[in-house]
């Protein structure tokens, strides 16, 4: 058993699940992935005989999730860390995108992330002690024509971490959001869902938007390693902050929203303060 810290980590196949339990182990940390299959359950073991241990779940089989975190518990040990980082990106209009697609979206990068957080709570709980980092994007700050549902997902994500920090903070339990802007991962490659376009109207304001993603997918500025050790950093922290963007063009972006945000709100504040009374 590690010195380290046991962190729990949905996704770990690839991107910045996989990325963030390599580094993990490499900082004598013990990490427990979920991946989606046997083939996957043995590449993950194989990269620490001693640390590296997998379970094949999927966030959405909600029925499962408590057992499975509790036979981790049982014969692992206490999970310190729960990292939430099993999602992914949905590109469409919305008007073009049926509902079964933004149930979906929200059924993994949601419903999934609050699953995993109920399983583990109880535990958490009783220790005094824990730490939930919730893998949202910039996309739950700011938002681009067609991915609405996924910023809507993450926008979701983003308001209940934040809130469900103020609730377990007193009990010893710490929330964390990171919010990660353009890395090369395969976000906006194959793992992204994609509705197929049917509306000519609106494609004056998305193609340019699709194809920009497309020009730059494997050249974003981001590494995913320096990720993940940005993220150890908030996880070996006394104090870890309630939100951690990730890279410079999340802190500019995110910036220049607050900032329309704010200059909004002081031209429409006649209007807002004559509701009063």
């Amino acid at each position: 058993m590690a010195t380290g810290k046991i962190l729990l980590i949905t996704g770990v196949s690839s991107g910045f699940g996989r990325a963030l339990a390599q580094e993990a182990l490499r900082a004598g940390h013990t990490v427990v992935g979920t991946v989606r299959s046997e083939a996957a359950m043995r590449d993950f073991t194989s990269l620490s005989e001693t640390h590296a241990f997998a379970r094949v779940l999927d966030v959405t089989d909600f029925d499962a999730i408590d057992g499975v975190v509790a036979e981790i518990e049982a014969n692992i040990g206490p999970i310190d860390v729960l990292v939430n980082n099993a999602g992914y990106g949905h590109e469409g209009i919305l008007e073009e995108s049926p509902l079964s697609e933004m149930r979906r979206q929200f059924d993994v990068n949601v419903f999934g992330a609050v699953a995993m957080i109920k399983a583990v709570l109880p535990f958490m709980r009783a220790r005094r002690r824990g730490h939930i980092l919730n893998i949202t994007s910039m996309g739950g700050h700011i938002t681009m024509p067609g991915i609405t549902y996924y910023c809507g997902s993450k926008f979701a994500l983003e308001g209940i971490s934040e809130s469900l920090g103020k609730e377990v903070a007193p009990l010893g339990i710490s929330v964390t959001a990171v919010a990660p802007g353009s890395f090369r991962t395969d976000w906006a490659g194959r793992s992204m869902a994609r509705t197929p376009r049917s509306i000519a109207d609106y494609d004056a304001s998305f193609d340019p938007v699709r194809r920009a993603r497309e020009e730059k997918n494997g050249k974003q500025l981001g590494d995913p390693v320096k990720a993940a050790r940005a993220m150890l950093t908030a996880i070996d922290s006394a104090h870890p902050p309630a939100h951690l963007l990730l890279g410079s063009d999340a802190l500019k972006l995110v910036r220049e929203h607050l900032t329309a945000l704010e200059y909004e709100f002081s031209q429409w504040e006649p209007v807002t303060v004559s509701t009063d009374g």
